[in-house]
C-alpha cells in the first residue's frame, strides 16, 4: 500500500525515486513493484525523459485498491474510537502525534 500511496501522491516514479519514499531499499522496492504489476495495480512505462529508464504508474485498479484499503482502515479506527470521550480522543491524537514525531527515521 505504501508503494501505491507514493505513486498516487507523487505520480509516475522510478524504482530509485520510490525506494526512499516508501522506506525500503531498491531490491525490495523492485519486488513490491513486480507484485503490484502482477495484480494490475501498477504498470511499467518508458520514462518520457529518458528512454533507457522505466517508470511505474498507478492504474485505476491500484487507485481503487488503495481507496478501499484506506476506507477499511479509517472505519476500523472510527470503530476503535467510538467509546472514547472527546477529551480522550484529543489526548490520544496528541500522544499519537508525539509518538509519530519521535519514530526513528533511518
Amino acid at each position: 500500500m505504501r508503494l501505491l500511496a507514493a505513486l498516487e501522491a507523487s505520480g509516475p516514479s522510478s524504482i530509485s525515486d520510490l525506494a526512499p519514499r516508501i522506506g525500503v531499499d531498491q531490491p525490495r522496492t523492485s519486488r513490491l513493484a513486480k507484485a503490484a504489476i502482477d495484480v494490475g495495480h501498477v504498470r511499467r512505462e518508458v520514462d518520457p525523459t529518458d528512454a533507457r529508464r522505466s517508470i511505474l504508474v498507478i492504474t485505476e485498479a491500484g487507485r481503487e485498491a488503495l481507496k478501499a484499503t484506506l476506507g477499511r482502515r479509517r472505519a476500523a479506527v472510527e470503530t476503535a474510537l467510538e467509546g472514547f470521550t472527546e477529551a480522550e480522543r484529543a489526548e490520544f491524537a496528541r500522544l499519537l502525534a508525539r509518538f509519530v514525531e519521535a519514530w526513528p527515521r533511518r
